[in-house]
């Protein structure tokens, strides 16, 4: 009677540990599932901003070169003498040396010009070739002669002697005469090696593949592939119209958009794709990943719990009591493991990209887990704090003055739960703050998302330090407005400048200085152009010396100078006209060779009529061109 007993006990027994753990397998299964593409969308969205914030790190300067050298006014004056110059080796020289100082300078791979009079092609070694209509490998330039923008990026093979056609990237502007006419393409390159690394790179650590897909769908870099080769993203992938319609009219610059799609009518696995719009580069960066590999994860790991189990239940008909006592422990465990498995998977994901992680329960206005409170802890606030004042603490003990309003706003639960209500899954602030000595620039992102388990609303925030790239956001913007070779302010920036002033204080008299270096041509001709421009960077070292740190000074042209500055009266500015003479009126020596400097000067004053800087420039031209015809080291003025 006991023995039958204890066979229906331990049948009982047995049946309800199989139908338990076939459950606790299933959910457990689920669970991981979930986790799992979790961590593939969180990983993807990290991965993507870290390319696109380096790819418009790295293409920032090159960008800007192109720029400059299209914009300058002893290029474009060198490449309209081309036609006069078609069999004098010393131009081709001049245009060599030219190109070769700046390849040498930045440390790119390519410097190139083409002329649209000859369609001569110039690089760092001379004169390379004579581009030809009809040949597909001159495609890019005679397209390019229909554009209209500042720049514009193509990956091809470079041809020039030395190259071993390798593929590049090419940041492309045309050069322009005052009246608009068309003399020049000029640009530099960049060997598509280093840009895959980079994007291989971020592959290998995230497991993830990483695409840079232009408006009609080709791959321009990945990995394993270039432009050159006219790959097609979505044909390659098999993706559904939809997305590729999705993904190429999405041009929310620093916005990201994202999609889980298949690959054609028959694959069992789901692609998670992630697209962000690179306007510097016109260009869509495109992460893509697959479960294919999580699914058959996934299974192994289901069978390898089905045979566990299995174990399991024999030994428990060995020796029931003392197993159904270890099983219930082993529940317990297992069920942790699990979460704890989840927790582990995500935090080793981000960890690795962000200085401090954290988790609030906004739907109980309180820290989530044991490191947030501990935070807390650390600035003063007690164990038990709710969360929003637990961050006002914060903001006060850490924040900079001026952004501890817009943090408190941005993170406060009420703020939260309206954004996640409204579909917005993410929020983003930037600030500086301190952790006991100087302030820094940080960048908090919070992922708002719902438990599955009790329905609450949480939020992981990420902090990652960003004063280098705000320290460097910052440099670029004051180098925009500086000239390279001299430090004095550009053309563009000058005229900025004086409008300004005219507009502040339209009543104060003001003079503007034009000065020209006299035949300073003669020096280029004679000694090169690296002479040359210590000609010219002396000569802006010797001017910035006779006026006021304050006093707005520019270089407008390549030996072309201007000054801004408020004067009492006439007599005043004579006497300042002919104290610049005096000083900029010496003999220039530098390597092995002395030139004497002179300038020509011509002058403006502002009036009812000359109220802006069209006007004003005008006026000092004139001037200047008046001191020119005079014999030249002397000024004019024009009241």
């Amino acid at each position: 009677m006991k023995k039958n007993i204890l066979i229906r006990t331990n049948f009982l027994v047995c049946l309800i540990i199989i139908i338990g753990f076939l459950m606790t397998a299933f959910l457990s299964y689920q669970m991981n599932y979930t986790a799992s593409l979790d961590n593939i969308e969180q990983v993807s969205s990290l991965t993507s901003e870290g390319i696109y914030y380096q790819l418009t790190t790295l293409f920032t300067k090159p960008v800007n070169i192109s720029l400059t050298m299209a914009n300058d006014s002893l290029l474009r004056s060198t490449l309209a003498q081309e036609l006069e110059n078609l069999e004098n080796p010393d131009y081709i020289d001049t245009l060599r040396e030219y190109l070769n100082s700046y390849r040498l300078k930045y440390n790119y791979d390519s410097v190139f010009l083409v002329s649209t009079a000859t369609h001569r092609y110039y690089n760092f070694e001379g004169l390379d070739r004579t581009l030809e209509p009809g040949n597909p490998e001159n495609d890019w330039y005679y397209d390019s002669l229909s554009l209209s923008q500042d720049y514009w990026i193509n990956v091809d093979n470079d041809e020039v002697a030395g190259a071993d056609n390798k593929i590049t990237v090419f940041i492309n502007c045309n050069i322009y005469e005052d009246n608009g006419a068309l003399l020049g393409t000029v640009g530099v390159g960049l060997q598509i090696d280093s840009l895959q690394a980079l994007i291989q790179e971020y592959e290998n650590q995230y497991h993830v593949e990483a695409y840079l897909v232009d408006q009609d769908g080709l791959i321009e870099i990945a990995s394993h592939y270039t432009g050159y080769e006219k790959i097609n993203f979505f044909s390659l992938f098999d993706y559904p119209e939809e997305i590729r319609q999705s993904l190429l009219y999405w041009n929310k610059g620093e916005a990201a958009d994202s999609f889980w799609t298949t690959q054609g009518d028959k694959s069992s696995s789901e692609d998670y794709l992630i697209t962000r719009y690179i306007p510097e580069l016109n260009w869509h960066l495109v992460v893509r990943q697959d479960t294919g590999k999580l699914m058959t994860d996934l299974q192994q790991e289901m069978l390898r719990s089905a045979i566990i189990i299995l174990l399991i239940i024999v030994f428990i008909l060995i020796v029931i009591t003392r197993v159904i006592r270890t099983f219930n422990r082993q529940i317990v465990a297992l069920t942790q493991s699990v979460e704890q498995e989840k927790r582990s998977i995500f935090k080793k994901a981000t960890e690795e990209l962000f200085d401090d992680i954290y988790e609030l329960d906004i739907t109980r206005n309180r820290p989530a887990n044991e490191a947030t409170v501990q935070y807390f802890m650390s600035l003063g606030a007690q164990a038990n704090t709710p969360y929003d004042e637990a961050l006002k603490i914060v903001a006060e003990k850490q924040i900079k003055a001026e952004f501890r309003q817009g943090y408190i706003d941005t993170f406060k639960p009420e703020n939260v739960i309206r954004a996640y209500e409204a579909g917005q899954d993410t929020l983003k602030y930037e600030f500086m703050m301190s952790t006991g000595g100087a302030y820094f620039w940080m960048r908090i992102t919070a992922r708002i998302l719902r438990q599955k388990s009790d329905g609450s609303l949480h939020m992981l925030t990420y902090r990652q330090n960003i004063d280098a790239e705000k320290r460097q956001e910052n440099r670029l913007q004051e180098l925009a407005q500086l000239d390279e070779m001299t430090g004095l302010l550009t053309k563009t920036a000058t005229r900025r400048h004086i409008e300004h002033l005219l507009k502040e204080k339209p009543d104060q008299l003001y003079a503007f200085f034009i000065l020209d270096i006299d035949t300073f041509k003669q020096a280029n001709d004679l000694y090169g152009h690296a002479f040359g421009d210590s000609v010219i960077e002396q000569f802006a070292a010797v001017l910035r010396t006779q006026f006021r740190e304050q006093d707005m000074i520019g270089r407008i042209g390549g030996d072309e100078f201007a000054v801004f500055i408020p004067v009492p009266d006439l007599a005043w500015v004579k006497t300042r006209a002919q104290q610049l003479l005096k000083a900029l009126h010496y003999t220039h020596t530098a390597m092995g060779n002395s030139w004497g400097v002179s300038t020509s000067i011509g002058i403006a004053l502002t009036s009812r009529e000359a109220q802006n800087f069209e006007t004003l420039y005008r006026k000092a031209d004139d001037a200047l061109y008046m001191s020119k015809k005079n014999g030249r080291n002397n000024y004019t003025l024009k009241p």
